[in-house]
């Protein structure tokens, strides 16, 4: 076991009696980093079928084989089947089509984990006409959620167990979300407030973004608390290759803290598997730190924060019944 990294708490290993054989798992982002190991270690807890939804069909296909290749997985759970499928979250479509695919083809579904994401300096528009921080870590996110909920209460329904939402979440939501200091006008849209590039922070964008996860995941969970258990966890600080698109100036920085401090990848990833597959429904809504019930975004916690998730999410989901009218329901 490695020792625990200097300044973060140590993350306890997964219980043994923790299993989900014969359960099926979406993780997005599933290709590399935390989203790989998380994949590697549902498989060795018995996950019978693994979906790897990566961007890049290719790079998802080499994952999956190294995945089945794996000591672990060909150890525990040899007869496995792990696939990689599509998924642009920088697309409203992509994710439409996606979860189309997964509708067709599977028919049980027992975790998503929304794990994909990304960290960017600079402001830059998705293919969806949205700022693309706030499309790629959150708002594609909504819509397979959304899309696959029937599936997952199905599911829940025939297991007798509830089915699981994990989202990647981040404590920098807590200090660094521009939210609590700049407050939404009662004339801005949310959505338009976060498109707007002259309210783009380049240092706060991926804890606003973290932030909106977070309210986002308050609402799933009461759409069907008994069926299906949403959450948000934050792995830490952890030595991952998330700060590619950093500037230099940052990238050297943020590289010496996480060697220095950082949890392992393997150790990050154990927080995920915490959240979506050992943590009680007492977490549904909520967001983990430690593998503790924490507040997140103090914002969050208030009136004016009520009145802001109200009103983020019925803007959110009109925005994506543009691209399912069904959806619209979920207003």
């Amino acid at each position: 076991m490695s020792s625990p990294a200097i300044g973060q708490p140590p993350i306890p290993p997964t219980p043994s009696d923790a299993n989900v054989s014969g359960k099926i798992v979406i993780v997005t982002g599933g290709n590399s980093g935390l989203g790989y190991e998380a994949a590697r270690q549902f498989l060795t807890l018995g996950a019978s079928r693994m979906i790897l939804a990566c961007r890049s069909i290719e790079k998802g296909q080499e994952a999956a084989s190294a995945l089945r290749a794996h000591p672990t997985v060909k150890e525990t759970n040899p007869n496995a089947v792990i696939e990689a499928f599509e998924l642009d979250l920088d697309d409203y479509q992509s994710g439409l089509c996606f979860s189309d695919r997964v509708k067709a083809e599977v028919k049980e579904l027992d975790i998503l984990l929304n794990n994909g994401g990304q960290v960017v300096m600079g402001y830059e528009k998705s293919k969806s006409g949205h700022e693309r921080s706030m499309q790629v870590n959150c708002y594609t996110h909504l819509v397979i959620s959304l899309e696959l909920f029937p599936l997952l209460r199905s599911t829940a329904a025939a297991r007798g167990m509830p089915s699981r939402i994990t989202f990647t979440g981040s404590a920098t939501q807590i200090m660094q979300n521009t939210l609590s200091k700049q407050h939404l006008s009662s004339e801005s849209t949310v959505l338009g407030h976060f498109d707007d590039e002259a309210n783009f922070n380049k240092l706060y964008r991926y804890a606003d973004s973290k932030t909106i996860v977070n309210a986002y995941v308050r609402r799933l969970a009461a759409l069907a608390p008994s069926e299906v258990v949403v959450n948000n966890a934050c792995p830490g600080l952890v030595r991952t290759g998330i700060d590619k698109n950093l500037p230099f100036y940052l990238k050297l920085p943020m590289g010496l803290l996480r060697k220095s401090t950082g949890h392992t990848v393997e150790e990050g990833a154990r927080t995920l598997i915490y959240a979506a597959v050992v943590a009680g429904t007492e977490t549904n809504g909520k967001f983990l730190q430690h593998n503790q019930v924490d507040p997140g975004a103090e914002f969050l916690n208030t009136a004016e924060g009520e009145g802001f998730i109200s009103k983020l999410w019925k803007e959110s989901v009109q925005d994506v019944a543009a691209t399912d009218p069904a959806l619209g329901s979920y207003a």
